[in-house]
């Protein structure tokens, strides 16, 4: 843990902001430095200008690979683009413009020439393809919509982020990033990426091809049919908003308006540099809303006075492209994610007697087993799928998942017909659940996690990372069931060995390991080296560590070390 962390950020602690953007065009990747190659993780493609990881070359390529991709699949709708308010996301989304007209793709901008959070071009996307019709959403066909966003997430200010979105509206799937990846790394050879045909931007803006589209009218207005914004607005439930500067900004003062909502905008600063922010764990800027460092000042402002009072009965937050949420309660301070990811599910399937009778809770299975009691005693199916939002996409099309949600503060769910929302994970309905939850229940999200705990018990949750090779990740990810022979973990029988899903067959790049009360799953990192066990434990803190320290001892066993 850094000294500072949970600290303002100081101005040595600040990015320059023109020195990222210049070097956004001066620096030019060498493909044959793996570091300065285009790679799209499970969010897209990310990196810092700085680096040589994020600059014009790599979107140029990026861009004109989506082009070719999108034509080889029969998409040939509108495309939609938005962008957050990192330092890089305005000369990314620019040149992805130029590539766009210039290859006669017809394009839907902000028509306020605004930020546009991840969740509001799912929507955008899906709309166009018949989300909210009889008809449903169109997966086939001439004229379908896709769409990317630029943002690099709740990553550090210096950093850029660039991923599609098809027709599914959510994030793409590994066929569709691979092939993108390495057509975009084939335009980097060489310089061909030059050789793009691009219109200027100042004469693309002007294009026919250019549409001027009101994202956050057309999202702000349709929350009414996936949140119960009168129930919010009758209770008088006192919301304060913090968009930790990021592209959900316009839409929290918007939606207080148009829904007449006691909500009030905590931070409404928009600042490239993130100078208001605290530090987070590692001494970084980031806009981690689920990180209690991150998310300082908000709980600062939640802790109650000498006489029990807070100035909101909820304050949430949201990370730049607003796909993440946090919900900081009066009596529980910031929640843990999986916490109310529990909560949430719980009161939707109990309070949406629109959704399908057999519509199942889907969860990443690295998030907690309290979902999983959850999911049994309310009498769902569980659909447990690898780390990842795009395993979740399906299901929530077709409406039978009717909640998706990650470990980090990532979820979706139906509107209260049953039929899609968004396919991509949307922190603003999330924190506005949180509201809807009071309304209705007038409970607190923490105070029902903690009638959860009564019925289901208390876990010990956490995620901690070991030393490994490269070689040892690649046979990580790479493992079969049959190479983990232990039979008991921290004293108790292992009840199964996972390599592959349970939810949709799909691999998991490593391992789970389950026993009555307790877990771990290994997976390796895509950027360091290390692998990341994540554990949970129904016994208390201290079967947790015994679970970590055995986890270690497996995973070198299965890896024959």
């Amino acid at each position: 843990m850094h000294e500072r962390a949970g600290q303002p950020a100081l101005p040595e602690d600040l990015i320059n902001v023109e020195e990222v953007r210049q070097a956004y065009y001066d620096l030019v990747p060498d493909p044959a430095v793996p570091a300065q190659r285009v790679v799209f993780g499970t969010s897209g493609h990310r990196g810092s200008s700085l680096d040589t990881a994020f600059n014009e070359a790599h979107i140029v390529a990026t861009t004109a690979a989506i082009v070719e991709y999108r034509a080889s699949q029969g998409t040939d709708g509108v495309l939609y683009l938005g962008r957050d308010t990192h330092a890089l996301s305005l000369p990314a989304w620019r040149s992805a413009v130029e590539v766009l007209v210039g290859a006669g793709v017809k394009v839907a901008i902000d028509s306020r020439d605004s930020y546009t959070p991840t969740p509001a071009v799912s929507h955008s996307i899906l709309v166009a393809n018949g989300a909210g019709t009889p008809e449903g959403v169109r997966t086939s066909g001439p004229g379908l919509a896709d769409g990317i966003v630029v943002t690099p997430s709740h990553n550090p200010p210096r950093d850029g982020g660039f991923k599609y979105n098809p027709p599914t509206g959510g994030p793409a799937g590994s066929d569709a990033t691979g092939w993108i990846a390495n057509r975009a790394n084939e335009l980097l050879v060489d310089g061909a990426w030059r050789n793009v045909p691009r219109v200027p931007i100042d004469e693309a803006l002007k294009s026919e091809l250019v549409i001027r589209h009101d994202y956050r009218e057309l999202y702000v207005a349709d929350l009414a049919n996936v949140v119960d914004m009168e129930a919010i607005r009758k209770a008088g439930v006192r919301i304060g908003a913090d968009p930790l500067g990021g592209a959900s900004v316009e839409y929290w003062a918007e939606i207080g308006e148009r829904y007449g909502l006691n909500l009030t905008v905590v931070n409404p600063k928009v600042d490239p540099a993130w100078s208001f922010m605290t530090l987070d764990w590692d001494g970084k800027i980031r806009m981690d809303c689920s990180s209690p460092n991150a998310m300082a000042s908000l709980r600062e402002k939640m802790t109650p006075d000498a006489e029990g009072r807070t100035p909101y009965d909820v304050a949430t937050g949201n990370d730049a492209d607003s796909d993440r949420h946090g919900i900081v309660t009066p009596d529980g301070g910031l929640m843990n994610p999986n916490h109310f990811l529990a909560v949430a599910i719980e009161y939707l399937f109990t309070h949406r007697p629109g959704w399908p009778a057999d519509a199942a809770v889907g969860k990443t299975l690295v998030s907690s087993s309290l979902i999983d009691r959850v999911a049994a005693a309310i009498g769902r199916t569980l659909i447990e799928v690898p780390v990842g939002f795009k395993h979740f996409v399906p299901g929530l099309l077709d409406g039978s998942i009717g909640f998706g949600g990650e470990e980090s503060a990532g979820a979706s769910f139906l509107r209260k017909d049953g039929t899609v929302w968004t396919t991509d994970k949307d922190g603003i309905i999330l924190a506005l659940l949180a509201s809807e939850i009071i309304a209705v229940t007038g409970k607190s999200p923490s105070q029902l996690h903690e009638e959860q705990v009564e019925r289901f018990g208390a876990s010990a949750y956490a995620r901690i990372d070991a030393a490994a090779s490269k070689e040892e990740k690649a046979k990580l990810a790479a493992l079969a069931a049959e190479d983990v022979t232990a039979t008991e973990l921290a004293g108790q029988e292992i009840t199964a060995r996972l390599v592959d899903a349970p939810g949709n067959g799909a691999a998991i790049g490593g391992l789970k390991v389950t026993t009555k009360d307790a877990w771990f799953a290994a997976r390796p990192s895509g950027t360091e080296d290390v692998y990341k066990i994540y554990a949970e434990s129904f016994k208390g803190a201290d079967h947790l560590a015994q679970v970590q320290e055995e986890a270690k001892q497996v995973v070198s066993a299965a890896l024959g070390g």
